[in-house]
């Protein structure tokens, strides 16, 4: 086969969400940070994306642990050269009950039907990923089913060299995972935890309705000092009871899975914003540009941007006043932009972004 061939299979199959190889983690190697590579002070009771792309950073209370997020250098030999770092900047060693963060990745229901759960055919699962710290540690790796409300959490335990962890979880002949492009299973890291979810006995032995207290016993607290440090990479979940090598992919193939659910356009330079071409006064204030998604999106995204300061109408070298909100489809959007000038309509423009720190984004992130 070509390798224009291979390219275009691989935009289809990224285009209609089919999740290809023996991987079903996006991102599992942290190579893609659109967002940023680095946050700091993170905490508090806000869940977010903030550096690599895929994995979410789930807080469901007010805590005072804070962190430093970063994607850095670092990784096992052969692997993918990053990995995701957290680093403990303020410690919470008084822990509320309910007290909860996860490092998550969200799977669409389509990309699971081959697991079978929910079916007499279902099949296990096995869940791989290099993990190092700066101590000992024992933390929680969950799968929980948002469909059915069920869940199974394996402990795994941490040093301060890169280990391999392998976890099978088995079959689950329970409750079917949807079939669209919404949520239908978690994969969770629990590495703290108040007693809501650690006071109970944990489950590891078989899929069960979820009862908070068993999901997360017997972990430690990653904000227990501002010492711990927590790196992992190489993320794999595959069907079977046998983790097989890291599934390597390229930078490009990766970027066009995230880009199904997250991309931006970043500033500097005078970058031009994609489709500009298609830009132009449909009224004498109003600009129209569409732009056309690098790959199909999970949903209709949500428009982001930065401040009106930070872009031009050009030729003109000025600001715009105002976005309108965005319409459009999973495949392009549309963005209204306010002129401070009148011009004639049918003019042509396009829309700069001047501002190094400047971006357009749009977010179908589940």
């Amino acid at each position: 086969m070509s390798k224009a061939r291979q390219l275009a299979d691989l935009g289809n199959q990224v285009d209609d969400g089919a999740i290809t190889g023996t991987n079903m983690v996006i991102n599992g190697g942290m190579t893609v940070a659109q967002r940023a590579t680095s946050v700091t002070g993170f905490g508090g009771g806000s869940d977010a994306y903030t550096t690599v792309d895929r994995w979410k950073f789930d807080l469901n209370s007010t805590m005072a642990g804070r962190m430093t997020i970063e994607q850095v250098d670092d990784s096992p030999n052969g692997i993918s050269g990053k990995s995701l770092k957290l680093s403990c900047t303020t410690a919470d060693t008084s822990i509320g009950s309910a007290e909860r963060f996860q490092i998550q990745q969200l799977f669409e229901g389509q990309n699971l039907q081959s697991i079978g759960k929910g079916t007499p055919d279902a099949k296990p699962i096995t869940v791989s990923f290099y993990v190092k710290a700066n101590a000992s540690f024992t933390y929680g790796l969950e799968l929980y089913d948002g469909d059915n409300g069920r869940q199974i959490t394996k402990l795994f335990t941490t040093t301060t060299e890169w280990n391999r962890i392998e976890l099978t979880f088995p079959a689950d002949t329970t409750g079917a995972f949807d079939n669209d492009n919404n949520n239908s299973l978690y994969l969770l890291f629990a590495i703290h935890a108040g007693t809501n979810y650690t006071g109970g006995t944990l489950n590891s032995d078989a899929w069960a309705p979820a009862v908070n207290a068993n999901r997360a016993a017997g972990i430690d607290s990653f904000y227990s000092s501002t010492d711990n440090e927590l790196f992992i990479t190489g993320v794999q979940l595959e069907i079977g009871d046998t983790a097989t090598p890291f599934e390597h992919r390229s930078y490009g193939d990766e970027l066009a899975r995230c880009q199904r659910y997250y991309y931006r356009i970043d500033g500097g330079n005078n970058a031009f914003c994609r489709a500009s071409t298609s830009a132009l006064f449909n009224n004498t204030t109003s600009i129209r540009a569409v732009f056309q998604h690098p790959v199909y999106m999970r949903a209709v995204p949500t428009l982001g941007y930065t401040a009106m300061s930070t872009f031009d109408i050009e030729p003109f070298d000025e600001a715009p006043s105002n976005f309108a909100s965005n319409t459009g489809t999973v495949r392009q959007s549309e963005i209204n932009v306010t002129s401070p000038t009148a011009r004639t309509e049918g003019f042509a423009a396009a829309l700069t972004i001047d501002d190094a720190n400047g971006y357009i984004e749009w977010d179908a992130e589940l």
